[in-house]
């Protein structure tokens, strides 16, 4: 699993990045807003941990920034403010937990687990880019009069690079996305087997969704004219 954790505070961070890597999270670590924004937009993390008080921006508008861009990734905001509007705020923009400063390490630890968990019921029911709608409810991929309906993996699959889509995904983590547990070489096989089955059905309802695969990684784009 791997986080970005978000907080200004250095030795706090410190501290918090070797709690996690114990727990068995890889964390990449940021020290103000604007870094943490870019972060978000290059990488895929399983959850975000966002400080509201960062220099450069503050967590509140980073969460509203990366919403904004389609990021759907659990935010859980960190706060020393007990103020009722301040958390209001943040949950109106997105987030979707908050803890307050300071906290119990257990506690961070079971409200990331649970964020985590829960985080297919933050993905919205239908995704609408290029030309293409998918209703992931349904598994229903449509171009104007054209649609068909996608198998399990093939649907968790296109759910998950539309969640991203722009950014480039690492085969590795889509596997501990969608065959976490399973053989390796099994895993990459149907990893690959059903990237082949997603690029043949968006060609044949005719989307302009392009699915790019290299040594780099995968991801999905609208093709341009």
């Amino acid at each position: 699993m791997k986080l970005l954790l978000a907080e200004d505070q250095k030795e706090l961070s410190n501290a918090l990045v070797q709690i996690l890597k114990i727990k068995g999270f890889e964390t990449d670590a940021v020290y103000d807003g604007q870094e943490a924004y870019e972060h978000c937009k290059k990488n895929v993390y399983n959850g975000i941990i966002l400080d509201i008080m960062m220099p450069k921006m503050d967590g509140i508008q980073v969460l509203k920034n990366i919403r904004e861009e389609n990021i759907h990734t659990p935010v859980l905001m960190l706060t020393a403010k007990a103020d009722v509007e301040d958390r209001i705020n943040g949950l109106n923009m997105g987030a979707d937990d908050y803890l307050a400063k300071p906290f119990n390490m257990q506690e961070l630890i079971a409200r990331i687990n649970a964020m985590i968990r829960s985080k297919n019921e933050y993905l919205p029911n239908e995704f609408n880019l290029g030309n293409t709608i998918f209703d992931t409810g349904q598994r229903s991929l449509m171009v104007g009069s054209n649609s068909l309906i996608l198998a399990g993996k093939e649907a968790g699959l296109l759910t998950l690079l539309l969640s991203n889509a722009g950014r480039l995904m690492t085969p590795a983590q889509i596997i501990e996305n969608l065959w976490a547990g399973e053989d390796e070489d099994n895993s990459v096989s149907e990893m690959e087997l059903n990237i082949s089955y997603l690029k043949s059905k968006l060609k044949s309802v005719k989307s302009n969704l392009v699915i790019t695969k290299d040594e780099t990684g995968i991801s999905i784009d609208v093709l341009e004219d």
